[in-house]
């Protein structure tokens, strides 16, 4: 073999060599490699927001990568619901829904720039707000059953408060009218502490509502606590029935998790799931969310696509029975 091949024999081994050598690219590395971006379609300080963070902080430090909480909010969450949807699906993009953006707004908004069910991939749920139904102290009802005899005997003597048209204080009262077969006044406000702060001064006569908003004004004996909306009793007031235990069938579950555009690697959003439901369930999230008046149920990706298809299903028919719409 002459000189020359000699030479070019071991130049191309080593080109070999060091092309052996060469890092992976980017998408076979470790899930996460960069930072990950967090939308949230509500404002900083609530209780999606909130969590979101908690989760967040949490995660970047399990993974060593940052976890960029964005608030986006806007048209009810739309418009971060539809940042969320329209990202590329590759893992570095998920953000929070709730039952406006995936189940109420669907039926609610004249044109959604979204679909909640194909434009999605969901994740894990993050937490369900407990909710009380509230009535001043001047209702003459101690109890649902009171509270439904008082509507019969008086067709629109009631008011019923809420934080506005669509909202899932609104429609609480729809479905509580619509199942227990009364007749109430519907005053929506634009939000829930000037709701809440009318129902204070005797302005309305009861309001269905998120438990950490209402909870420290029934303790001060400045509402009356008649039930809770969810589905079962509530760890924060144990005392109280539930609304379904008069009326079955009645749940209001006002829910928030994560979602991540459609497309996403089943095995990220696995991995989420998984991290989400171990920081949801360790000691001190738990203690913290009986306080708050919150709770935490666990489901697979598979169970939480089927449970968002229940709401929207569930909530429809009431929106367009409400009236409510916005164009």
């Amino acid at each position: 073999m002459s000189a020359a091949l000699t030479t070019c024999a071991r130049t191309a081994f080593i080109a070999l060599l060091a092309l052996a050598w060469i890092p992976p690219p980017a998408l076979a590395q470790p899930y996460p490699s960069k930072p990950v971006r967090l939308i949230v379609p509500f404002p900083v300080g609530g209780i999606a927001d909130l969590y979101s963070r908690l989760i967040a902080a949490d995660l970047a430090a399990a993974w060593g990568q940052p976890i960029v909480v964005d608030n986006r909010t806007g048209a009810g969450g739309n418009i971060g619901a539809d940042l969320i949807a329209k990202a590329p699906p590759d893992g570095y993009t998920l953000g929070i829904g709730s039952i406006g953006t995936h189940a109420i707004n669907l039926t609610l908004f004249a044109k959604l720039p979204y679909d909640p069910v194909r434009d999605f991939a969901p994740v894990s749920p993050v937490l369900e707000a407990d909710g009380l139904l509230v009535v001043h102290p001047s209702v003459p009802a101690a109890s649902v059953p009171e509270l439904i005899a008082l509507a019969r005997a008086k067709p629109n003597g009631l008011t019923f408060a809420s934080a506005g048209m669509g909202t899932a204080s609104h429609l609480a009262g729809e479905l509580f009218k619509a199942m227990a077969k009364v007749e109430m006044v519907h005053v929506p406000y634009k939000g829930n502490v000037p709701a809440i702060t009318d129902l204070l001064a005797g302005q309305t006569s009861l309001l269905f509502a998120t438990m950490p908003t209402v909870l420290p004004h029934v303790k001060a004996g400045k509402l009356r606590g008649l039930a809770t909306i969810g589905a079962a009793r509530a760890a924060a007031t144990p005392e109280l029935p539930t609304v379904a235990e008069h009326l079955p069938g009645f749940v209001v579950a006002n829910w928030v998790g994560f979602f991540a555009p459609a497309g996403t690697p089943p095995e990220i959003v696995q991995k989420w799931n998984a991290e989400v439901t171990r920081i949801m369930q360790s000691k001190d999230i738990q203690a913290r969310l009986v306080t708050e008046g919150a709770a935490f149920r666990p489901m697979t990706p598979d169970q939480y696509g089927a449970f968002v298809k229940d709401e929207i299903a569930k909530w429809g028919p009431v929106v367009k029975a409400s009236g409510a719409r916005v164009d």
